[in-house]
């Protein structure tokens, strides 16, 4: 597939990430949304909802795995692409990994809390050799749009 066909399918599906970011805001949760897609065909797609669950593990990466999963009927989540707005964090990060998802793509980097290179690197990192799996990432797609969400949700709690 040429890059400019893999970068016009990269928003597209970010676009869509972003729409489930902006709906979990709606209810109070940070604004972070994924979608898992095999190729152009959107397996989930879910926002953050730890408020609403009350569940510190109820992230966007979180859900959309178990409804990929779902989806595939089994754990194993083969030929697929995880789109986020947010640089994920350690615990996303390990269950991309554990989930065999081969490869990520990020909107907004997260210097405070990302484990794709924010604080650390997880699939780089000695420790990676732990990881069954490392997949390919890809940041800073649609990083405006994703960033600017995110700060307008922290802006208007301060």
């Amino acid at each position: 597939m040429t890059q400019s066909l893999t970068r016009n399918r990269d928003e597209r599906l970010m676009r869509l990430a972003l729409a489930r970011a902006q709906a979990a805001a709606e209810h109070d949760d940070v604004p972070i949304g994924a979608v898992i897609a095999r190729g152009d065909d959107v397996l989930a797609a879910a926002g953050n909802e730890r408020e609403v669950r009350a569940d510190p593990t109820a992230h966007a990466e979180v859900l959309a795995l178990r409804e990929a999963a779902a989806a595939l009927g089994g754990w194993r989540l083969p030929d697929t692409t995880l789109y986020v707005t947010l640089e994920p964090c350690a615990m996303c990060a390990g269950a991309i990994s554990l989930a065999r998802v081969p490869r990520v793509v990020y909107g907004a980097s997260d210097p405070k809390g990302g484990a794709l290179g924010g604080v650390v690197d997880l699939y780089a990192s000695p420790a990676a050799a732990a990881l069954s799996h490392r997949p390919d990432t890809d940041g800073g797609v649609l990083s405006v749009e994703c960033a600017t969400l995110l700060e307008a949700f922290f802006a208007a709690r301060r």
